[in-house]
């Protein structure tokens, strides 16, 4: 006997083969919202209600932004995230939360006309990117049976 859900599921899986509600075909041509995962959209919520709270809502779409402010800011609360510190000991808020409320300010800054764009002169980071995978290729050639990463299980 199926639950109740599971029979919900199969029916949607069911229909989702059928081509026979017309407003699927529009549907499927827009942004899918469904993607974002909602714990990713609480703790991004999180850490725009602190930003809500010291700065004001919304404060970027009024004053601008910097992009070389919000890339630092990023690369800071990534950097504490990367070596061991998962929330903020002041705000409690999570670190990948503040990265990704830098992230959305500015892509919001982008969309609203406000973002300054204080970024140095271009780079092509794809051939500087490519460049490096042939020297990276030939030091794991070089050195096939290195030690690894350590980590906290090394210490213990």
């Amino acid at each position: 006997m199926k639950s109740w859900r599971n029979q919900i599921i199969s029916k949607g899986e069911e229909m989702s083969k059928k081509d026979t509600n017309p407003k699927d075909s529009i549907g499927a041509t827009k942004a899918d919202l469904s993607l974002i995962p909602a714990s990713a959209l609480v703790h991004l919520s999180l850490a725009l209600t602190e930003g809500h709270l010291k700065y004001g809502a919304y404060n970027w779409r009024v004053a601008g932004v910097r992009a070389s402010i919000y890339k630092a800011a990023s690369g800071r609360h990534s950097e504490k995230w990367w070596n061991g510190e998962d929330c903020d000991k002041k705000s409690l808020v999570h670190h990948l939360a503040n990265e990704m409320a830098c992230c959305a300010i500015m892509l919001d800054a982008i969309e609203c006309g406000k973002l300054i764009d204080d970024r140095p002169p271009s780079l092509d980071m794809n051939e500087l990117f490519t460049n490096a995978e042939s020297v990276t290729k030939h030091l794991q050639r070089e050195y096939p049976s290195g030690p690894g990463r350590y980590t906290e299980a090394n210490n213990e």
